[in-house]
């Protein structure tokens, strides 16, 4: 039976990747050192999960793993600490055990030290051991415990080199990220100062300054975006702002910063919420969102051959809200609504673009504590759905 001890430590051992991957120069330079220090022949690293011993370095013999069963050290490991046995033969715990009945090996001398994480889980050991009796002065035993400690010390580095490492990956994705998302207010931009420099009449001072004012406004929302979504990628995007956001005026901005692709693709564009819906979020960040959503819309129902159509709605369902963006496209395919939310992935493989929209969108909205998903929609395309928590909304009794 598996123990909430044994979920605990497989956790501790998984966070560290040292089972399947071969001796590490490192840990087998404290095995040997450790070989040395107890004058032995035989040392090993041990990590015991809740099935297997996993000899991930030693001397004296080929690592290999075992079952937990047959192991000498998975019989202390339930209660940490040295262990210092003369002769195995007259031990309880492990006379019988193949490693010293001679099915697998002839033990005697045994000595270990438990590998201990910062945490207090103890994962496995660092084990010496002998064919004939022997013994650990006091110095020698502290120096096993010592060399223990380096082990785990080891292990430590080596986890945070590697989420280091990751952290390096994600901040490339998320510089993609934040170029997709700027992508649409920048076109927005750029083509309302088209439009102010190629008026065929620059003199008309009301005509130039309405489209320069959009472009301002445009160039403003964009900063502020900037701004803001960095300062979330800051604090590893896991603590929004949390605020009532005017979704009406939300999407009232999306809809201008979109305008240069509703035009193109000649789509009716239907925002329904009233000035009365107001979620708690992240304005910002659930503007980057709803921007990504109905961009898309647009993209997918412009290739219908039919007038394009989408309609973004709000309501307020059981503790929370339900935002919904929905298409007359071709859809998205059962099997696909759960991919094309994964980062440079798509649901259609001839559209433009990398697909990091989505990842986006599902990144914003978990770490506002909701849900994100696409279904079916009434309009015959596809429903991106978006589930909000708000306190001030009753739950369902």
């Amino acid at each position: 039976m598996i123990t909430e001890q044994d979920v605990t430590r497989r956790q501790a051992i998984d966070a560290y990747h040292v089972i399947g991957e071969g001796p590490a120069p490192d840990l087998q330079g404290i095995v040997q050192l450790a070989a040395t220090v107890c004058g032995v022949d035989t040392a090993v690293i041990n990590i015991i999960d809740d099935r297997s011993q996993h000899q991930i370095a030693a001397v004296g013999f080929e690592p290999a793993v075992c079952s937990r069963e047959d192991s000498m050290c998975a019989a202390v490991i339930a209660r940490p600490g040295r262990v210092v046995v003369n002769d195995a033969r007259l031990d309880d715990r492990f006379a019988h055990n193949p490693f010293v009945t001679g099915e697998v090996a002839h033990v005697r001398f045994y000595a270990s030290s438990p590998l201990i994480t910062p945490a207090g889980v103890a994962i496995g050991t660092l084990c010496v051991f002998d064919s004939r009796v022997g013994d650990l002065a006091e110095p020698e035993r502290e120096a096993l415990d010592l060399l223990a400690h380096q082990v785990v010390d080891l292990l430590e580095l080596r986890r945070i080199s590697r989420e280091l490492s990751e952290s390096n990956d994600q901040l490339s994705r998320f510089a993609g990220q934040i170029s997709h998302d700027l992508r649409n207010p920048l076109t927005a931009l750029t083509g309302f100062i088209e439009l102010a420099v190629d008026s065929p009449d620059m003199d008309n001072a009301p005509d130039a300054a309405r489209v320069l004012a959009r472009a301002e406004a445009a160039a403003s929302r964009m900063d502020d975006m900037i701004s803001d979504i960095l300062a979330y990628a800051r604090v590893g995007g896991a603590s929004p702002q949390r605020t009532r956001v005017d979704l009406a005026s939300v999407l009232g901005s999306v809809v201008e910063d979109l305008d240069a692709q509703i035009s193109v693709s000649g789509a009716t564009v239907e925002v329904r919420p009233d000035a009365g819906i107001r979620p708690l979020g992240d304005p910002t960040l659930l503007r980057a969102v709803l921007q990504n959503l109905l961009a898309n819309a647009l993209k997918f129902t412009a290739s219908v051959g039919r007038s394009p159509r989408v309609v973004v709605d709000a309501r307020a369902v059981s503790g929370g809200w339900r935002l919904t963006v929905d298409d007359n496209g071709p859809g998205v395919p059962h099997a696909d609504r759960e991919r094309v939310f994964a980062l440079m992935e798509r649901g259609d493989l001839e559209a433009e673009g990398l697909g990091i929209g989505l990842s986006t969108c599902r990144r914003v909205v978990e770490a506002h504590g909701g849900r994100i998903g696409i279904d079916e929609s009434p309009l015959g395309g596809a429903r991106a759905w978006i589930v909000l928590p708000d306190p001030d909304v009753p739950a369902a009794s």
